[in-house]
């Protein structure tokens, strides 16, 4: 039979169109239809690189018995958590009340409301080690749902409460940190160091590439963090041939790697290994960011120049599935077999992380051709993504855009990269689009009348509509690990916008904002990596560095001045053609104004919190 999901944007949901299960995409029909035959809702939430959500659908949703309790029994939803994040957040937030240990496939029981009143992760097909299997526990629930209805419901409304209550107290204000409590996060990470293997912990083993980007920006944390960053880059969790980092380690030595490779991991260790550099000049940091840039632009790189989300980490060989096969071969056999599938779905946010890691490479590096790719995603995003109103869709996949809400992570991931562009193009225009994004979500909560009451940023047009209507929306997720929250991400950008413009305005949304997160990410600084980089940045007075230069061809740099900028550690640094200044100037990017070059050289303009030292033209100024 082929279900409802073959029209699907989705790669993972295409990929279930064929199942026996009569499966529901994500909407309020599904919901309609188990109130219509009074039966429960399974929300199953997936990716399409996720090895064991492969697992689970070859054994379990592809077997026509198992199918069939499943199509009689309850309503059966497919969910694509990178295509709909907040309803994974939501989901994830309520299993959380049943298991410990969460991951994909999440198998989330519901009412048809909405609410979860039992969930787990991978079932297996037969019940093993004490694990039950996937037809055990669809009959004990149905049997619940038959026979003790009230006692569910009951459950799952308090569940919905206590939820409520969790994100409430966790998106409490508290006081920024302040250098000593910085430091204090970076002691508390030091701990948790492996000394035999390095990275954070036992096993499994993550990049946690937020966390190193925190680490970077604090001198007492640097150390912790090259030491980190070199030892993954002569670990098993690197593919040596293509360049790119796997997800995740199922042993402490890095070894036995969980092989799918996301786009959000490896741009954001991407600009951690070009930071490397810039503070080492070690070539291991060089080396290991050119193999990552490869990895992007020649596997993931799609036609029109925006990003696939991942590649997955099964292959065929001869003739049968094999997770990380195709990866443990060498060069010369690789090249002999098909590569691991792409999830060929362009996410806005991860793209905007893509946008931001290859421009700011590309910068530090000297890698002109990077900044030139970051370009071309860039224009692909916003031609593709972008609404006639400004607003954003979430995914697309050969240029078919999802009907899926897009969410603050793509606001703010977007917006992010294209600021880092602008300050290595001199590109206005993207510029310009990044602020657009900020203030669309600025004013989500002006319009609406809450500004000082919640979150600074909102999203525009709104949340999902099906989680608002059934109360399962979270108002803020603050949560973070291997990439930034679109809470972190938006005030980054718009901080970032602050030292491009001097609007106060931004600053404080940023410092509001994370001053929602401020308490959890102290006491769990593994979890709030990116909040913390940015708490360390808004800690100190900013320091800002222009370099204007003349766009000639062949154009020297007599006195170093360019190369030492590029490595510099401002907290914002821009590489701009003269022309390019005055253009960002009258567009209101006031920290460009009257800025041009000294006798035809190169010139940079050093400033602290906009108060700006005489211009120099040699490294030696700075």
């Amino acid at each position: 039979m082929t279900n409802r999901l073959a029209g699907a944007i989705s790669p993972y949901l295409r990929a279930h169109a064929e199942n026996p299960v009569d499966w529901f995409p994500w909407g309020p029909e599904a919901f309609a239809e188990a109130r219509r035959r009074d039966v429960p809702v399974i929300v199953s939430i997936g990716y399409a690189t996720c090895h064991w959500c492969h697992v689970m659908a070859r054994e379990s949703f592809s077997d026509p018995a198992v199918a069939a309790l499943m199509n009689e029994r309850f309503v059966s939803i497919k969910v694509d958590r990178e295509e709909h994040p907040d309803v994974d957040a939501a989901y994830l937030s309520a299993a959380s009340a049943f298991t410990e240990g969460l991951g994909w496939p999440l198998t989330v029981f519901a009412t048809s409301t909405g609410r979860a009143f039992f969930a787990g992760t991978y079932f297996p097909p037969v019940a093993t080690g004490g694990r039950p299997s996937f037809t055990q526990i669809l009959d004990a629930v149905a049997d619940a749902w038959t026979e003790r209805r009230a006692e569910v419901e009951a459950d799952a409304g308090t569940v919905g409460e206590a939820l409520a209550a969790a994100a409430a107290r966790a998106t409490t204000a508290s006081e920024l940190p302040d250098g000593r409590a910085l430091d204090a996060a970076v002691g508390a990470l030091a701990e948790t160091e492996d000394p035999l293997y390095g990275g954070f912990g036992g096993a499994p083993k993550f990049p946690v590439a937020p966390v190193l980007a925190f680490l970077l920006g604090r001198p007492a944390g640097r150390e912790l963090a090259h030491r980190t960053l070199r030892r993954m880059a002569d670990s098993p969790l690197r593919d040596p041939v293509d360049g790119g980092f796997f997800r995740y380690a199922t042993r402490r030595d890095w070894s036995d790697p969980h092989y799918e490779r996301m786009l959000y991991d490896n741009a954001q260790l991407l600009d951690a290994y070009a930071t490397a550099w810039a503070q080492t000049g070690e070539e291991w940091a060089e080396r290991t960011a050119h193999g990552v840039a490869a990895f992007l632009l020649g596997v993931l790189r799609r036609p029109g120049g925006a990003f696939a989300s991942a590649q997955d980490s099964e292959s065929v060989i001869d003739g049968a599935r094999v997770e990380g096969g195709y990866y443990r071969l060498p060069p010369a056999e690789r090249a002999t077999l098909t590569p691991p599938a792409l999830d060929e779905k362009v996410l806005t946010g991860w793209n905007g992380f893509a946008i931001g890691a290859l421009a700011r490479a590309g910068r530090i590096l000297n890698r002109p051709a990077w900044i030139v790719a970051a370009g071309e995603a860039a224009r692909s995003v916003l031609s593709t993504h972008r609404r006639p109103d400004g607003t954003l869709g979430r995914a697309s996949v050969d240029g078919a855009v999802s009907e899926a809400v897009a969410t603050l992570e793509d606001y703010g991931g977007l917006a992010g990269g294209l600021l880092e562009l602008a300050l290595a193009s001199g590109d206005v225009e993207v510029a310009t689009a990044a602020r657009e994004l900020v203030d669309l979500c600025l004013a989500a909560v002006e319009d609406s009348g809450a500004a000082g009451d919640e979150c600074p940023f909102g999203v525009p047009g709104g949340g999902d509509p099906l989680l608002t209507s059934t109360g399962l929306a979270v108002r803020v997720d603050p949560s973070e690990g291997a990439y930034p929250s679109g809470l972190t991400a938006t005030a980054s950008a718009a901080h970032t916008l602050f030292l491009m413009t001097a609007s106060r305005r931004y600053e404080r949304a940023a410092r509001e904002a994370m001053r929602l997160v401020a308490g959890p990410a102290a006491s769990v600084p593994n979890a709030f990596g990116a909040a913390l980089a940015l708490m360390s940045r808004l800690e100190g007075e900013p320091q800002q560095l222009v370099v204007v230069s003349e766009p000639a061809e062949g154009a020297d740099d007599p006195e170093g001045l360019v190369a030492a900028a590029r490595r510099h550690p401002a907290d914002l640094v821009a590489l701009v053609h003269a022309a390019q200044a005055e253009a960002l100037a009258a567009a209101g990017f006031e920290l460009f104004a009257a800025r041009g070059t000294r006798d035809g050289l190169p010139t940079a303009y050093l400033c602290r919190d906009f108060v700006c030292n005489l211009p120099v033209t040699a490294a030696a100024g700075l």
